[in-house]
């Protein structure tokens, strides 16, 4: 008796452990409204980045987000957008994102997302650049954030030879 009763609970707690690494395993799927909701933070994303709003930039990322790998925490991404503005040409540019991609993960969700980046400071707008983002998004009290984001710029065109 006391044997059935062993394996009994042993037999349930395996069925609780894999229920468990199942679950891990087979994150949550998102909603409509976490697309519609991400969807948003790309744009605020966006059009913080073109307008040189660092405040606004850098509110789209987690307190401890990262960009490039290189800019960590609110401080730097502010004056990432500073240095944008003022060093990279960034007011003359505007980010334009398609064809977005997202997969749901333990902890929010992965995301990909094509740049095109305009020169707006000539006419006609010119194509800057082209590549595409890796985004790692988490849901917060304040809604979707970038905990990273990397930007892939596509390779300049190959010069055939003659």
């Amino acid at each position: 008796m006391v044997h059935t009763r062993l394996l009994a609970a042993l037999f349930g707690l395996a069925v609780i452990c894999m229920t468990s690494v199942h679950a891990q395993q087979n994150p949550a799927k998102l909603t409509t409204q976490d697309y519609n909701d991400i969807q948003q933070l790309y744009a605020r994303y966006n059009l913080a980045i073109d307008t040189g709003n660092g405040e606004a930039w850098a509110a789209t990322f987690t307190p401890d987000g990262v960009f490039n790998n290189t800019n960590k925490g609110h401080d730097a991404l502010v004056q990432f957008i500073k240095d944008w503005r003022e060093k990279r040409d960034g007011a003359n540019r505007r980010h334009l994102n398609s064809n977005m991609v997202l997969t749901p993960t333990p902890d929010g969700a992965n995301g990909s997302i094509y740049l095109l980046l305009l020169n707006v400071g000539v006419r006609p707008a010119t194509i800057a650049t082209t590549g595409i983002y890796e985004d790692v998004l988490v849901r917060t009290p304040q809604g979707w954030r970038f905990k990273s984001r990397i930007v892939h710029a596509d390779p300049p065109p190959r010069v055939e030879a003659k």
